[in-house]
């Protein structure tokens, strides 16, 4: 069968009456958590983990993708009209939209924002369906040697691509690492770390983790900020539609945006920020008029939405292919598919064909939701700002603690929740990236376990994870992704202490 086959399979899948429905509460929360400043899709997808532990598998992932691309949607909303990014990835689009905005044309910057969003992941979610079957075709070669190389390449670029240091992103794998160490070898049967405790031998659930890091960590840390003061929302006057003149100059940034974020979020260590942030200066090199960059040029709000949605999709690449999460919310979705009993990868696509490609589909369907959603309750989105701070976060908490004790009823299991949430906290204050925990307690013991048959195929003799082609290139592509970033931060940090030092000259 071809892609083409596939894809309307998926479509089938997709279009059922149920997944319709999970798709819809995805992109409305996504975009809502995207309109809100600091609570993002990750925390979102973190939180409806444990609500969803029971449902079913093809339409909670449904969800969570729904949660995604929404929550790339509705970051541009606060962006525009409050300056204040939803998302890391909407940075850019504050630097023209709210100038926009204060021009009294913030309903043409919401408008070239929503529709390059909408064309960006449409092209991106093809571009997803067409290539993945290639990369799965080259993964299912792979034998313990090459799994065990990207599961470094996975620890590798997750640890430098999060945070600003690539020291503290691998302690904070280290952690993850640990943590799935606790319980019983699987190979031995013997228990590691329990301490003696009943309750550790099944090991930590992803589950708990990831809601206490991400949900209660990061709850905490952001109520910690306190209140910083009233912001002020533009008020979005005038028509919300393009002019003519608005059309011709959005459409090329759309389609060089989507050129430019899907291949970056496809990236082992690429981030939607890195496409936002080139895509911005590729428009401002190409632009036609230089002299409205800085003061709302509407070319600066279409490129980075466009690049930033389409990297949405490229991310999908490497997690439903090879199972490496790049981004907090990948990372989270690893998570969603680890509770099912789900390992993404090649052998996904050959053993649960109707999920991946009922996913994927659901991404095209998603992106005209987010589309008839987006302009026409704009308004909707706007009152989101105006609920009180300490309610938002005592619901967070709220919930996650619900949530939990639903999935898991066990004071023990509330104890790991609090105690994780304030490691997160505390991780958090100190600059220490939190998915990489998450990532490591995942990966961690499948890459123990293709360690440890390769070595046993190979009599103990360590050579043999050097000696396959493409575990030797996936293992240089790893020392290069930790080697790269360091030097690149040096270079930059030189750069500013030479410009310090000229400025006091």
């Amino acid at each position: 069968m071809g892609t083409f086959d596939f894809l309307l399979q998926g479509l089938l899948v997709a279009a059922q009456p149920m997944n319709l429905v999970y798709a819809l509460i995805g992109v409305t929360l996504g975009t809502a958590v995207g309109v809100l400043p600091g609570i993002g899709p990750a925390l979102t997808v973190a939180l409806l983990l444990p609500v969803t532990y029971k449902l079913d598998p093809g339409g909670s992932l449904i969800m969570f993708a729904g949660i995604y691309y929404g929550g790339m949607y509705g970051g541009s909303t606060t962006s525009i009209l409050l300056n204040t990014p939803g998302e890391s990835s909407s940075i850019v689009t504050a630097l023209e939209g709210n100038k926009m905005a204060r021009a009294g044309r913030g309903g043409p910057a919401l408008a070239t924002a929503a529709i390059g969003s909408f064309v960006a992941g449409l092209l991106a979610t093809l571009a997803l369906a067409f290539i993945a079957p290639y990369i799965v075709k080259l993964a299912l070669v792979f034998g313990p040697r090459e799994y065990f190389a990207l599961m470094v390449l996975a620890f590798v670029t997750v640890s430098s691509a999060f945070g600003d240091s690539t020291l503290r992103g691998l302690t904070s794998l280290f952690v993850g690492l640990t943590l799935a160490c606790i319980g019983i070898d699987q190979l031995t049967g013997q228990t590691r770390l329990s301490f003696g405790v009943p309750d550790l031998l099944d090991g930590i659930e992803v589950t708990t983790l990831a809601v206490a890091m991400f949900a209660i960590g990061e709850t905490l840390y952001i109520a910690a900020q306190g209140d910083r003061g009233p912001d002020k929302v533009e008020a979005v006057k005038g028509s919300v539609w393009m002019s003519a003149m608005d059309w011709a100059r959005s459409w090329k940034p759309w389609l060089r945006g989507t050129a430019i974020g899907f291949p970056i979020g496809a990236m082992p260590a690429g981030g939607a920020e890195i496409g936002t942030f080139l895509s911005y200066a590729t428009e401002k090199r190409l632009t036609k008029h230089p002299e409205e960059f800085g003061n709302g040029a509407i070319e600066g709000v279409a490129g980075p939405e466009a690049a930033n949605n389409a990297s949405a999709a490229g991310t999908l690449v490497p997690l439903l292919t090879l199972g490496l999460p790049t981004t907090a919310t990948a990372a989270i979705m690893l998570a969603g598919f680890q509770q099912y009993g789900l390992q993404p990868g090649p052998l996904l696509f050959a053993t649960n064909p109707q999920l991946v490609w009922g996913l994927i589909a659901s991404l095209l369907i998603a992106n005209f939701m987010l589309l008839v959603l987006n302009l026409p309750l704009i308004g909707l989105w706007v009152k989101l700002l105006t609920i009180p701070k300490p309610w938002l976060y005592a619901g967070i908490l709220l919930f996650a603690t619900l949530g939990t004790i639903g999935a898991n009823p066990s004071v023990f299991e509330l104890g790991m929740l609090l105690a994780f949430g304030l490691l997160g906290y505390v991780m958090r204050v100190f600059g220490y990236p939190i998915a990489p925990v998450v990532v490591g307690l995942i990966l961690g013991p499948l890459a123990e376990q293709q360690l440890r048959r390769a070595l046993s195929i190979s009599q103990g003799d360590i050579t043999v994870l050097f000696t396959s082609p493409i575990a030797a290139v996936l293992l240089v592509i790893a020392a290069l992704a930790l080697v790269v970033p360091l030097i690149l931060r040096a270079r930059g940090r030189g750069q500013v202490l030479a410009q310090l030092a000229a400025s006091e000259d």
